[in-house]
């Protein structure tokens, strides 16, 4: 038995109680096994797509996390398949994060004031967080710049314990203007979260919450 979250698209036009007609339809092929259950369902409700999908610039999104065994998803998957109106979906194994779609942060004391460093330090900082990231002690924070061309700074704000891949606001900050993903040589993330970064941002362009590039005809 595993932890999964799916994030479903579904045709704009449909009703909450029309959503949750096709997903007391597709959730019990999903958690049939003894054990298995759904344990959150949350509604974004109908929102402005990154790009169109099948000819839509709406989508009505819907989080859910589940408890299943592996083996049931593939009938899960084929069922999904076959629903028209269900224009995405996208099944991971949940590391914990939050249906809302924020990531995790941790809590720093009030009177910390953000640390700043020149884009010239060593590499050896990058090796001191990728052993604290190691540890689960945490990843990086977002990247905030200041300072003249070719001489910029970081500042460190609270550090992203879980980054996650639904958080539109927090991965915007790792893009550049023409959509790329910024650099660890200019991000100082560890070589470990520049991995989760992107991963996250790819999940993110596949449901539609972030665009492959910057314009795109909706």
């Amino acid at each position: 038995m595993r932890d999964y979250e799916i994030v479903y698209i579904f045709h704009p036009s449909l009703t909450e109680e029309e959503v949750n007609q096709k997903l007391e339809k597709f959730h019990p092929i999903a958690t049939r096994s003894e054990g298995a259950e759904v344990t959150a369902l949350d509604h974004w409700g109908t929102r402005q797509l990154a790009y169109q999908v099948k000819g839509e610039s709406q989508g009505y999104y819907v989080v859910a996390q589940f408890m299943a065994d592996p083996p049931d998803l593939i009938e899960f998957e084929r069922i999904l398949k076959l629903d028209e109106d269900l224009f995405r979906y996208l099944v991971v194994v949940s590391e914990g994060e939050p249906t809302s779609g924020m990531s995790v942060i941790a809590e720093s004391p009030a009177s910390e004031s953000p640390e700043r460093r020149d884009d010239g330090d060593e590499e050896g900082d990058d090796e001191e967080k990728g052993e604290e990231d190691h540890l689960g002690l945490g990843a990086a924070s977002p990247p905030e710049f200041s300072g003249g061309r070719g001489r910029r700074r970081r500042i460190d704000g609270p550090r992203i314990e879980l980054l996650n891949f639904k958080d539109v606001g927090m991965l915007s900050k790792f893009i550049t203007e023409q959509g790329k993903i910024l650099p660890k040589r200019t991000t100082k993330v560890t070589a470990q979260f520049q991995r989760r970064l992107g991963q996250a941002i790819k999940r993110a362009r596949h449901l539609a919450l972030l665009p492959y590039v910057q314009n795109h005809d909706l």
